[in-house]
């Protein structure tokens, strides 16, 4: 399994790769540090499709809104379930995000145990029943 994690923050990025390691060692992190990172590794057919993409919202040059537009543009990327993961907790903008192609918005969590629990939750999900996602992409 692989997720993509494109987050702009170090301290972020590395909490979340440490707990990603600690619910699986067999998951492979790939992280990207803003939108347009993201994109040139998700178009670049040479890499593997990641299982997920959790996407932080506020970020330098292209936001996560405009990411996860462009990620539910590509026909090839629309699958792969995206979760919005940032410190926001403004509900009408989750429900823009859902509607725009977001399988989750979850706040972002402030410490390992948090990253951990949320991994574990996102991981354990039936992602079967979920419309067009297909892990063998």
């Amino acid at each position: 399994m692989t997720i993509l994690l494109v987050e702009d923050d170090e301290y972020d990025r590395k909490l979340f790769v440490e707990a990603t390691g600690e619910v699986d060692k067999t998951i492979t992190c790939v992280t990207a540090n803003n939108g347009q990172e993201a994109l040139v590794y998700l178009t670049n057919e040479a890499n593997r499709l990641p299982d997920f993409i959790f996407l932080d919202l506020r970020m330098h040059g292209m936001s996560g809104k405009q990411c996860l537009k462009e990620i539910k543009q590509d026909l090839r990327l629309r699958p792969v379930p995206v979760i919005v993961y940032t410190t926001s907790r403004d509900v009408k903008e989750s429900i823009e995000l859902k509607n725009l192609g977001a399988a989750h918005f979850m706040s972002k969590p402030v410490s390992p145990d948090e990253v951990y629990y949320l991994i574990s939750f996102v991981l354990s999900e039936n992602w079967s029943r979920v419309k067009g996602y297909d892990r063998n992409n």
